[in-house]
């Protein structure tokens, strides 16, 4: 099957005077959020069973989750989020404390799917490519600049339904976009860091209820 990318927005009107805030309130764009399906500030001294280390450290301090790369394991941290869902919302804080290279990615049942990457000066939806079918390549479908300062927090805003994604932070960033193949079930959440460290706090998702708004 031939999938379909389509850009639809990539926006961001900042300036250096826009800074972003811990647990901020961001209305979703896409659709009304129904059930509450996680609820995380991270206050137990141990992760829950939703929870998976798969690469890296990941340490609870003081409220927070701090992930960081090891170096013996030739590869990013990957914190994963057994919450199954196919259109869904997600909303988290971060803080970049040393790296500024943090991703929400998202699979299916066959691997990678997409994933919302977060850098210094910008953020970016990129479709996941498969390395078992070179057909299916990645493919950019939304940018946007952005200036994500070390040692702040913002507040970061996700939801999918059906094919489309929109992406939204407190300090400013609008942007969205859509490919034919995320419209499948997702296994769950992954977040993903390079280097050292990001902290994350509040974390909260929801099933989507009542279709489009």
């Amino acid at each position: 099957m031939n999938h379909i990318t389509r850009i639809l927005l990539a926006t961001a009107t900042l300036s250096a005077a826009a800074f972003g805030a811990k647990s901020a309130d961001l209305a979703p764009v896409l659709a009304k959020p129904g059930p509450v399906t996680v609820d995380e500030n991270f206050s137990a001294s141990d992760l829950g069973k939703l929870w998976n280390v798969a690469k890296g450290k990941w340490e609870v301090k003081g409220g927070t989750l701090v992930g960081s790369e090891k170096k013996e394991d030739s590869h990013a941290a990957v914190l994963t989020l057994g919450q199954k869902n196919h259109d869904s919302v997600i909303r988290f804080s971060f803080k970049f404390d040393g790296t500024d290279n943090l991703s929400l990615s998202y699979n299916h049942a066959a691997g990678h799917l997409f994933r919302v990457n977060i850098a210094k000066d910008g953020v970016t939806i990129m479709k996941d490519g498969d390395k078992k079918n070179p057909a299916i390549k990645p493919a950019q479908l939304a940018k946007a600049e952005a200036t994500f300062a070390q040692g702040q927090w913002y507040t970061m805003l996700v939801e999918v339904q059906g094919t489309t994604v929109a992406v939204q932070t407190d300090n400013g960033v609008k942007l969205s976009g859509a490919h034919d193949a995320l419209n499948v079930d997702k296994t769950g959440y992954r977040f993903v860091v390079k280097g050292a460290s990001v902290a994350l706090a509040d974390v909260k998702a929801w099933e989507i209820a009542g279709g489009a708004k």
